[in-house]
């Protein structure tokens, strides 16, 4: 009898309604996210604000369905760059290798010595502040923890023998790497992803903490929390639900990259 996998159903459930969440905001909203008003500045829990207002009398609900999508925007787009980057650099190091193999992967660990936040706040400096800026940061660097994993698959797999086979037929290096290797890569890949796309949550709320992340107007969860750090003793609930939220969002997808793992152990 077949084991249900509750790890990956229960991250499926909690990301699953987060994105849902983050996707329906961009077409409805229970109050417009950017409208002000004064009399309910700061105003607590209530049926007319389910999450409470922030110190311009804005609805926190509204503004984390808005701001829910940006972050996830920011790091979908990051594992994205991450991803492509990183299985080009791992597919040809891997499967050639040789004094190319060493020297990339030199420098691949070398980068992956240093905290990723680190190195994205020090390029976030240099470029400025601003969404773009966050993404193409971190994408460049996420590419080497992708192209490790890549790496290390591609070492275990060219030798098999369904690589051989191939070889034998007249397949072509690029042909064996992109449509007989690859393909195997893809629960590896989704677990690495399921990881990235956690750091790169947690990194765009540390940037937008910091004031380097998503500017104004633009809202996301990381800056909604810049924002509500001085209001932490008179509006708690300000910083709480956008905090609550990124919870959810890093549980949710650990639970899948879990699930996955458990998965792929089962063969």
């Amino acid at each position: 009898m077949k084991r249900w996998n509750y790890s990956l159903l229960a991250g499926c459930i909690l990301s699953g309604a987060v994105l849902a969440l983050a996707l329906v905001g961009q077409f409805w909203t229970p109050y417009d996210p950017t409208a002000m008003d004064a009399s309910v500045r700061n105003a607590a829990p209530s049926l007319a604000h389910l999450c409470g207002t922030d110190n311009f009398g804005r609805d926190i609900f509204s503004r984390i369905m808005n701001g829910a999508f940006t972050t996830c925007f920011v790091a979908i787009c990051t594992v994205l760059i991450g991803a492509v980057g990183g299985t080009l650099v791992g597919a040809v190091t891997g499967y050639f290798g040789g004094p190319l193999d060493n020297v990339v992967m030199r420098v691949n660990d070398v980068l992956l010595s240093f905290p990723s936040v680190l190195l994205a706040l020090v390029l976030v400096s240099l470029m400025g502040p601003g969404t773009a800026n966050i993404i193409a940061a971190l994408g460049i660097l996420f590419i080497p923890s992708f192209a490790r994993i890549v790496r290390g698959e591609y070492l275990r797999l060219k030798n098999q023998d369904f690589v051989w086979s191939a070889r034998i037929m007249g397949a072509g290096n690029l042909r064996i790497m992109f449509v007989h290797i690859l393909p195997n890569l893809f629960v590896s890949m989704l677990t690495t992803a399921a990881v990235g796309f956690n750091n790169a949550v947690l990194a765009e709320a540390s940037m937008s903490y910091l004031g380097l992340g998503v500017q104004p107007p633009e809202t996301s969860l990381g800056r909604m929390l810049y924002e509500a750090q001085t209001y932490l003793f008179n509006a708690p609930w300000y910083a709480i639900f956008p905090g609550v939220t990124i919870i959810i969002i890093v549980l949710g997808f650990s639970l899948i990259s879990e699930g996955l793992r458990e998965r792929e152990s089962r063969g």
